[in-house]
């Protein structure tokens, strides 16, 4: 298998930047030559000593219809590289992306800058969630200024729950902090979760868990009971939009209740529970569980669908 490292995003998003800064790492002084493929020309080019002593060659794909397993495949056997890094052109649709069948990925890196993502956001989301939705790292640089960092997060990890997120401005990374943001408040002996709070409490729980630990917060949801769940379990959570109508996710977690053989798939109910950490097999490893204190039919939330859009 011949491994590959996926760096996308819009031009000019940094990505020849992080590329040379982690080529000149000691951690990257491997032995072996490396083929960069560059599929969009910025305004940075890659200094020419910075590729020779990182043992490093650049090859120019321009067209889309270039990139192909076959010309892939030519430049690889032209060259003879131990690695690969793709520098991928952020206007090709990352789902149309076609490698050599041993080719393998093994890291994807998304670099976004934080002074235009609204705007690519509003206008390119179709373009930029295929970019996040395999990313295991998203980098967000040049927040210089930027006061809603939170709402970028939101974003990113309502596609790809399982990113890392990176905020970077002129002095490196930024130490993001959520809770002074939420909006509702950690110390009441009650959290009661409105259409907005579930989504924000749903991907915060997931990050920092410890905020949560013995509160009791109360929620409308809806009822799945997956194929083969344990008895007493049950997920009471939400459909939400994640990008677009078409992408559809089910946000809950596992939840213990005694009477969870008395609900049926799809019941509206309400739920009051308090969040611990346990371990459960769907998590692989620990996460939160919710251990039901009531469970309640009710009527649908005039809003049945959350939206991150």
């Amino acid at each position: 298998m011949k491994p590959v490292y996926v760096i996308n995003g819009f031009l000019e998003s940094g990505k020849t930047e992080f590329i040379a800064f982690t080529l000149d790492q000691p951690y990257f002084r491997i032995k072996g030559k490396t083929l960069i493929l560059l599929c969009e020309e910025g305004e940075v080019e890659y200094d020419e000593k910075l590729l020779d002593r990182s043992r490093c060659v650049v090859e120019v794909i321009e067209e889309e219809e270039d990139f192909t397993p076959s010309h892939l495949i030519e430049l690889e056997k032209k060259h003879k590289p131990d690695r690969i890094i793709i520098e991928y052109n952020g206007m090709w649709n990352y789902k149309n992306m076609k490698l050599p069948w041993y080719w393998k990925i093994e890291q994807q890196i998304t670099t976004i800058d934080g002074s235009t993502f609204p705007m690519y956001y509003t206008n390119m989301r179709s373009l930029l969630s295929e970019m996040v939705r395999k990313s295991e790292m998203i980098i967000f640089n040049r927040c210089d200024g930027v006061t809603d960092l939170n709402s970028y997060k939101r974003n990113i990890k309502a596609v790809n729950p399982n990113a890392e997120v990176i905020f970077e401005d002129a002095n490196g990374e930024i130490d993001e902090i959520f809770e002074d943001d939420l909006p509702y408040d950690l110390n009441q002996e009650l959290i009661e979760l409105d259409n907005n709070g579930y989504g924000i409490w749903y991907l915060d729980c997931m990050d920092h868990l410890e905020r949560y630990l013995g509160k009791k917060i109360k929620f409308t949801a809806l009822v799945l009971i997956p194929d083969g769940f344990p008895k007493g379990y049950f997920v009471p959570g939400r459909m939400a939009m994640t990008c677009c109508a078409d992408d559809m996710a089910f946000l809950g977690y596992a939840c213990q209740y005694e009477g969870a053989g008395s609900l049926k798939q799809k019941d509206w109910v309400s739920v009051t529970a308090t969040v611990s950490k346990e371990y459960w097999e769907d998590y692989k490893g620990e996460g939160p569980m919710l251990h039901a204190v009531s469970v309640e039919k009710t009527k649908a939330p005039k809003e049945e669908i959350i939206s991150f859009v």
